[in-house]
């Protein structure tokens, strides 16, 4: 029978994968934490800001609420018993 060897060979293709993602992850990191350089520190500034606001939207007054009467308590039924 002629049965060809078996194929191996996949290692090498996992590794360079893996390095080609190690590359572009330190090329990330380069940029990011770098920031282009040294960070220029602020001049100090002085705003002074005055405006004059305009009062906010009065409210209206709420109407008074119509008059209810009191519903009607029933008697309860039976009567309780006296205390004592």
């Amino acid at each position: 029978m002629n049965n060809p060897p078996q194929r191996r060979g996949g290692g090498a293709v996992i590794a360079f994968l893996v390095g080609g993602l190690l590359v572009v992850v330190a090329v990330i990191a380069f940029v990011v934490l770098n920031r282009g350089g040294e960070i220029e520190t602020p001049k100090a500034t002085d705003v002074d800001i005055n405006l004059n606001l305009p009062d906010a939207p009065k409210m209206p007054d709420l109407p008074a609420p119509p008059p209810i009467e009191r519903p009607a308590t029933p008697n309860p039924d039976p009567a309780p018993a006296p205390a004592g």
